[in-house]
């Protein structure tokens, strides 16, 4: 296990980015999705630090255009979410942003970004611990990718949490690539 997260960490070394303005200028920045409603109804730090990192982005010329990529499935819609936060909430013009409602996973929200929107030199927005597997299937897939982390959300439950599911889906995401499994859809 230890391997494989040190495998993923080799690989996307130096290609994530906390500064918007180190980060080298794309055409497209990929948002991977997370719902922007805690369990109890409040608003999710991790959607909105996604959300304001994206539109740094923009805002400062390092891309022209954001796939929102997510869950869609009946009274739930996170790429909508995401277009209509970044539209009201960030002064994003709306004919910039593409909806990828089939976004169900990171793997899936990489593959679509390449073979749907076909985007192979993109900026992947999430925080930083989910941008090295995200990084690792997008390197996989011989995109030109680079990670620009979302300011991490350090509650001690959510943190500690997200941290060790990152631990085991990196292992995963390694033995998925060496057993050549990709998801379906």
């Amino acid at each position: 296990m230890f391997l494989a997260n040190a495998w993923v960490f080799a690989l996307t070394n130096g290609r994530t980015y906390t500064k918007v303005s180190q980060i080298p200028a794309r055409e497209t920045a990929l948002v991977l999705g997370t719902s922007p409603k805690t369990m109890s109804g409040n608003a999710n730090p991790y959607f909105t630090k996604r959300m304001d990192a994206v539109s740094a982005l923009y805002h400062y010329g390092k891309i022209k255009k954001i796939i929102v990529s997510g869950e869609k499935s009946e009274h739930y819609d996170e790429p909508a979410a995401m277009k209509n936060f970044l539209i009201y909430q960030e002064g994003v013009p709306e004919d910039v942003i593409i909806e990828d409602p089939k976004g169900f996973n990171t793997h899936k929200s990489i593959l679509r970004c390449k073979n749907e929107y076909h985007q192979t030199s993109v900026i992947i927005v999430s925080q930083g611990y989910h941008n090295l597997r995200a990084l690792f299937f997008a390197r996989n897939q011989n995109m030109n990718a680079l990670g620009f982390d979302a300011q991490d959300v350090y509650e001690n439950s959510s943190f500690y949490r997200n941290q060790s599911r990152e631990f085991l889906a990196r292992v995963q995401a390694v033995v998925y690539f060496i057993l050549g499994i990709a998801p379906k859809g």
